[in-house]
């Protein structure tokens, strides 16, 4: 088969049945890297083929390179929006996202469609996927409704879903009952790995891990990272730290993806040498508009506390939660075409020097505001809203000239703790830097570099939150925070536990309990297996004033 795909190949470079059965043939093998580069070469030659497009899409989503499967799936949108499958794929893409609202849009066309019969796309999977566009939303009844209406009918994954809601929502009875309809239908790994997390939730580790350790076979990374944490729960660290190892080279293997790192440095010198003292002096800043609730951006690396803050300030009768939303970042990979520039994100804010350019930072501010209402994010009733996108402090510069007075709160953490959280979790933002640990550190590195950098050369509306701190005085810093901010303190905040919206991070269990200390300095429990990740992190822990302490 290989000899002769590539033989038809070396004829016509272009042959789109050679090309799929390379791309097919390499996806057999395990062969990612190769195979991402044929389904994407056979995308790109036949522009106007749908079903290449469909399957480039798929091909990234599973691979979770979230950014290749959006841009497939909206041409795909494009090429074929009367195919449910077309909107099907492009909600996918967007929950994968995080963008639920989004997704939801999708989702909905597609049932609103004819569905052929088929494996393809079946109605009950699409309904099964907007309930979780509309959980991640934070709209739990709604969702719970339409995985009722399913209940019949329910497959094995509507099922695992439906137990995520209701384990999520402290449901945990519930979840149980689900689960074990799920395994009466068809067992597997997946059921064994969430009746696992079950009992994490509910502190039985010990049936957690049992039930891991039935698994005779390899075991896939969703129970490698589920036994690890489980592990750690319990104090057995070392064993711990192998089963997270273990976790990351399955999935790097699996998706494909490696740390980014040249890409990386490039963007943030690129941003370091743009935003200088004198530089950014001659750049507007926009207008504030008075009548429209305004931005609070709470921004640190994954793991640093960023949605312990969300959930406490969320409580406040002022403040509204937006989530992670992605305007910033869409801002950033879309200035060159926004201000018509020759030059990429950050250069082509040097447009806004020139004459015929005034009033576009208004513009720009006004699109990051639109796009916060059609995500959902605004309450015309609250003065502000939330935006926690994971890393955005690498554009701490674009925020600031968007909106000089919003407040950035930024979340500092012990960074040998802020890695090691990073490295026991399944996240794939900052450039994949989570997929090894020496990567973790060096894009942590790179970052805290970056908003030292920021906090010279730029006036920043900034306030410092030390995890450790808000843990050791809860009320002393969220009165300080909300000082800050300039709203008066509410006594409801401190019970931020309570809050009734779904985080929908990997923090989503933490936040639902009351604060605790056992994550303060966790990593002195990994010291040893830490050794590489310290020399890259010391800079920044002197810097941010730590100690590594074993």
């Amino acid at each position: 088969m290989r000899s002769a795909a590539l033989a038809l190949l070396a004829e016509a470079p272009g042959h789109k049945d050679g090309l799929q059965a390379l791309y097919d043939l390499l996806s057999q093998e395990e062969k990612w890297e190769a195979a991402s580069a044929v389904i994407d070469r056979l995308a790109r030659i036949h522009l106007n083929d749908p079903v290449a497009r469909m399957i480039a899409a798929q091909h990234f989503l599973a691979r979770g390179d979230m950014h290749r499967a959006q841009f497939h799936a909206r041409i795909l949108v494009r090429l074929a929006p009367e195919a449910a499958i077309s909107h099907m794929i492009m909600g996918q893409a967007f929950l994968a996202s995080g963008n639920g609202k989004a997704a939801e849009h999708h989702f909905r066309v597609a049932l609103s469609l004819p569905i052929p019969r088929g494996p393809a796309v079946q109605r009950s999977s699409i309904e099964a996927q907007l309930a979780v566009a509309l959980r991640d939303q934070g709209r739990i009844g709604e969702a719970r409704a339409l995985f009722e209406k399913l209940a019949e009918s329910a497959t094995p994954d509507v099922l695992l879903a439906w137990a995520k809601l209701e384990e999520s929502d402290r449901k945990f009875d519930a979840a149980a009952v689900l689960l074990d309809q799920a395994e009466a239908i068809a067992p597997s790994q997946h059921v064994l790995v969430a009746r696992a997390t079950l009992h994490r939730r509910k502190s039985e580790h010990e049936q957690a891990l049992a039930l891991l350790d039935s698994e005779t076979g390899e075991q896939a990374d969703g129970a490698l990272l589920a036994k690890g944490q489980i592990l750690d729960s319990m104090g057995r660290y070392d064993e711990a730290f192998q089963a997270f190892t273990e976790f990351k080279r399955q999935l790097s293997k699996r998706s494909g993806h490696a740390y980014l790192g040249k890409a990386a440095a490039k963007l943030t010198n690129d941003l370091r040498d743009f935003f200088t003292a004198g530089r950014s002096q001659l750049l507007p800043r926009a207008g504030l508009r008075a009548e429209h609730p305004q931005p609070i951006f709470i921004v640190g690396f994954p793991r640093s506390g960023t949605t312990l803050v969300e959930q406490t300030l969320s409580v406040h009768p002022q403040v509204a939660a937006g989530d992670e939303l992605p305007i910033i970042h869409q801002l950033a990979d879309r200035a060159q075409n926004l201000l018509g520039s020759l030059f990429r994100y950050p250069q082509a804010l040097s447009e806004m020097w020139l004459g015929d350019r005034a009033g576009q930072i208004d513009s720009l501010r006004d699109l990051y505001l639109n796009e916060a209402v059609r995500f959902g994010a605004v309450d015309p009733a609250k003065r502000w809203f939330t935006d926690k996108m994971p890393l955005n402090e690498t554009h701490l510069g674009l925020i600031h000239i968007l909106f000089p007075q919003s407040p950035i709160v930024h979340l500092v953490r012990h960074p040998l703790d802020v890695v090691l959280s990073v490295f026991s979790n399944g996240l794939t933002h900052g450039f994949y830097c989570a997929y090894a640990l020496e990567s973790a550190a060096t894009h942590y590195a790179l970052i805290a570099d970056l908003i030292a950098h920021y906090r010279e050369a730029l006036p920043l509306n900034y306030h410092a939150v030390r995890y450790e701190e808000l843990v050791a005085d809860q009320e002393g810093e969220v009165r300080k925070l909300l000082a800050f901010i300039g709203e008066e303190f509410d006594p409801a905040t401190l019970a931020f536990h309570k809050n009734a919206r779904f985080a929908r991070t990997a923090s989503y269990a933490q936040v639902t309990e009351p604060i605790y200390n056992r994550s303060v300095h966790r990593y002195r429990n990994y010291l040893a297996h830490l050794e590489p990740a310290i020399p890259i992190l010391m800079p920044a822990i002197k810097r941010l004033g730590y100690l590594v302490e074993g």
